[in-house]
């Protein structure tokens, strides 16, 4: 016979701690205003844009620079893009 999964259990556990953490203090605070959601939306809009545009940028001048067709811009696209998910998702974490 398997053993139990002690750790799924801890989990489980913490899950449904957090949860329950969650839902008092909405109910006590209350729904976040319409105003504070669109202006989160915005900014995280923004926290991902503007690091790809400048990827976008930089690998353009880069490749016209180095005459390198579109190298540089689709890889820098890509890290401006990646790096602006990361920074959106610490700030989703962060409230």
């Amino acid at each position: 016979m398997a053993e139990p999964d002690h750790d799924g259990r801890r989990d489980m556990q913490e899950a449904v701690r957090r949860r329950a953490e969650r839902r008092a203090t909405w109910e006590k605070e209350g729904e976040r205003p319409l105003w504070k959601n669109m202006s989160m939306i915005g900014a995280l809009g923004w926290l991902i844009v503007m690091p790809t545009l400048l990827g976008v940028f930089a690998g353009r001048w880069l490749d016209g620079m180095l005459g390198t067709g579109v190298t540089f811009s689709g890889a820098l696209t890509f890290v401006g893009a990646g790096l602006g998910f990361y920074l959106a998702w610490k700030r989703m974490n962060q409230e």
